[in-house]
Order: C-alpha cells, then sequence, then structure tokens
C-alpha cells in the first residue's frame, strides 16, 4: 500500500469551474476528497437588509442581480409576492408577457448551463453553440425592455413595457429552430462515450437524501421526485398549458444532464402554446396605487426558478418599505449537499459533480 501524506488544498475563489468567487477547502488522500468545505460570501451584498430601506419598485433590479442569468423568474416573486398581499388583478395581456420571458429565460438559463458545463469538463465546441443560441434570447429581450442580463422588466400590477411590432412573430420562429438545435446538441454531446464515461454514476444519491436537504429543481427531480411547482402548485397562467414535468431514476450527474435538456423542450412547448394564445390587445399594467402600500401581515410565495424553488417572504407594517424581507435561494439550498458528496470522489470528479448542481453564486451570497 503506497502511504500518502494529507494534503489541504484551495479551489477557488477565482476558479474558472466555480463561476464567481466562491471557494471549496478539499482535504486530500493522494487524489481521493477526504473532506470538503464550502467558503461561501464573497459576492454577498446586503440585498435583504438593503431592501428594508426601499420601496418595493426600487428592489426589483436588486432581485435581477441575485441570480443574474435567471433575472426574470426572481423579478417575478417579489412581485407576485407583493400582488398577492395587495389583492391586485393582473391583465391578462401582462401576465401572458410574464410567463413568455420567464420561460424564455428557463431556456437561456439551461443554455448557460449546458455550454459551460461541457466547458468546464472539456468540451470546448458546446459552449460557443449554446452561448450563439442564447445571443438570440438576449437580443430578443433588448429589444423587449433595453437589457440583456439585469432586465428590471416586471413590475407590481404588470410589466413596465408592451411587446414592439413583430417581437411575437420572432419569439415563435426562435421556437421552431430551438426544437431544431437541440437535436444538434444530442448529436454532439449526449452520446458521446467520453462524456457519458465522465457523468454517469458520479455524485449520486437517492430521494430520500434529496428531501433531507431540501433540494429543488432538477437536483430533486433527477432522484425520480415528480416535483414542480408550475404544476404542484400553479401560479401565473401555467394551468392553462400542457406540459411534462421530466424526472430521472438513479439521481446522478446524468440524470441531471437529461432533466434539464427536457426541461428545455417542455419550455418550448409552453411557449408555443402561450404565443398561439397571446391576446391581441389589452393593458400591461392593472390598477395600482401610486405608492405600493401592502397591508400589515406577511405572506410567503414560492415558485420553479431554473435552479429549483426560489421563495419570498414578506413581512409588512403597512408601509411603502418591507419591515423584513427574506428570500429562499435555490443555489443556496442545493449547494447544501455538495461535501456529502465530494468525500471518497476524486479530485477528477469535482468540476463534474459542482457543475451538474448547477449553482449561481449571487444566489448563494445574495
Amino acid at each position: 500500500m503506497i502511504r500518502t501524506e494529507e494534503l489541504l488544498l484551495n479551489v477557488g475563489p477565482q476558479h474558472p469551474s466555480t463561476h464567481g468567487v466562491f471557494r471549496i477547502v478539499v482535504k486530500l488522500d493522494g487524489e481521493i476528497i477526504t473532506e470538503a468545505t464550502p467558503v461561501m460570501g464573497y459576492l454577498h451584498r446586503g440585498t435583504e437588509k438593503l431592501a428594508e430601506n426601499l420601496n418595493f419598485t426600487q428592489i426589483i433590479p436588486y432581485t435581477d442581480r441575485m441570480d443574474y442569468v435567471s433575472a426574470m423568474t426572481n423579478n417575478y416573486v417579489l412581485c407576485h409576492a407583493v400582488e398577492k398581499m395587495m389583492g391586485l388583478e393582473i391583465p391578462e395581456r401582462a401576465e401572458f408577457m410574464r410567463l413568455i420571458v420567464m420561460e424564455m429565460q428557463r431556456v437561456a438559463s439551461h443554455l448557460v448551463w449546458w455550454g459551460t458545463y461541457l466547458l468546464d469538463i472539456g468540451a470546448m465546441s458546446p459552449f460557443l453553440y449554446a452561448f450563439s443560441d442564447r445571443e438570440r434570447i438576449l437580443q430578443m429581450f433588448n429589444e423587449l425592455c433595453g437589457a440583456r442580463l439585469t432586465y428590471n422588466y416586471m413590475r407590481v400590477g404588470g410589466v413596465k413595457w408592451d411587446a414592439p411590432d413583430g417581437w411575437i412573430d420572432k419569439v415563435k420562429t426562435f421556437v421552431k429552430d430551438m426544437y431544431n438545435r437541440l437535436d444538434e446538441y444530442h448529436n454532439l454531446v449526449s452520446g458521446n462515450e467520453i462524456f457519458l464515461s465522465r457523468i454517469k454514476g458520479i455524485g449520486q444519491y437517492d430521494a430520500k437524501t434529496a428531501i433531507d436537504y431540501g433540494l429543488s429543481g432538477a437536483n430533486l427531480r433527477s432522484t425520480g421526485v415528480k416535483w414542480d411547482l408550475r404544476k404542484a402548485e400553479p401560479y401565473s397562467l401555467y394551468d392553462r398549458f400542457e406540459f411534462d414535468v421530466p424526472v430521472g431514476k438513479n439521481g446522478d450527474c446524468f440524470d441531471r444532464y437529461e432533466c434539464r435538456m427536457e426541461e428545455i423542450v417542455q419550455s418550448l412547448r409552453i411557449l408555443e402554446q402561450a404565443l398561439e394564445q397571446f391576446p391581441g390587445e389589452g393593458e400591461t399594467m392593472g390598477k395600482v396605487p401610486r405608492v405600493i402600500r401592502p397591508p400589515a401581515g406577511e405572506i410567503y410565495v414560492r415558485i420553479e426558478s431554473p435552479r429549483g424553488e426560489i421563495g419570498c417572504h414578506i413581512v409588512s407594517k403597512g408601509k411603502a418599505e418591507p419591515f423584513r424581507l427574506k428570500f429562499r435561494r435555490p443555489s443556496f439550498v442545493n449547494l447544501q449537499i455538495l461535501p456529502k458528496l465530494l468525500v471518497g470522489e476524486s479530485m477528477t470528479n469535482l468540476v463534474t459533480i459542482l457543475g451538474g448542481i448547477d449553482i449561481v453564486l449571487g444566489e448563494v451570497d445574495c
């Protein structure tokens, strides 16, 4: 038996595979990880505390920056919470616009994950494919709200801008093209022997473990648990559309990969139906008081973001600013299982497991 000396190694906080300023301190016995400690906080900005001195419209841009590759869903969860507290009615056209941009954002977010995940484990071409298609979504968002990453698009009571002329037709064209592009993605990657050997059976856990750790999104569904808040607790207009909830069996990196790839297909299905039913006319803002003051009380709402369940808890004293605001960030919760998955694995699998969880550092630190 070869005797090895224990080695303490810092991965990050400026390591490409962490996609931000995130650090993992690992103890190694040879190449095998014996202990892993995530170190967070490098991107902490105190968003929830800052919100106590801002009115609800001013808080919306802060939600953009929590998960900067899924800003639309973050906008929505805050607005949705305030609207439920105030009992506001949202115009149908505005709700359609919200749903369409949220599903486009889900596709764009999964494309970032797919491209960067493959890049991390050694494949360059998929990254270029993914960002080429994501660019089309960002251009359409730019036409809609003048921004490519942090949109500040939704408002309590509706959305800030209506769709410009021809915009809906552009989205329809993109959806049709994206189905063909997904076939190319699968031909390029999904059956590749090297890729499969890198991710199959890696980072495996069962449904009970996933539930015990509070996992959500593809990290939960990869174990066979059919839980998607768009189906389980429908919000917005999701109860009007037909779509499936992809699930895995083995709870490994490959099942998480397959779940997310199928989620893109289901998002395209939702978009097809929403674009077909899109109202020809109507208001994009409901009747909202000039100063938004939710009644005294508290509320918790949750929705399905690309990374899982994102929740918003508001405590109001009847003022224009929240007394307390707290977000349940899926990346922060999903990260809890990382040390368990890494112990006993080789260093070569660290990047595979970390990328398979799909965390966004802005959402971890908040």
